[in-house]
């Protein structure tokens, strides 16, 4: 896009910005497997999900059972 389109939209009311944007991430959003995910990402991702499997989750038995024996 050249400063000429832009200046152009620029001169939008925001209500027709607002629609275009929408436009434009429908767009995108429409095409997420083409949306690079950085390494980064995707390390932070895999440690958050092993830190999840690696808790135990307690039935609400077993969480009243705890704490009742904690009185």
């Amino acid at each position: 896009m050249n400063n000429n389109n832009f200046t152009e939209l620029n001169k939008l009311p925001i209500s027709e910005k607002i629609q275009l944007v929408v436009r434009l991430w429908d767009t995108i959003r429409s095409d997420q497997s083409k949306i690079p995910v950085p390494a980064s990402h995707k390390k932070e991702l895999d440690k958050r999900l092993e830190t999840f499997d690696s808790h135990s989750l307690l039935s609400l038995d077993k969480l009243k059972q705890r704490l009742e024996n904690q009185k």
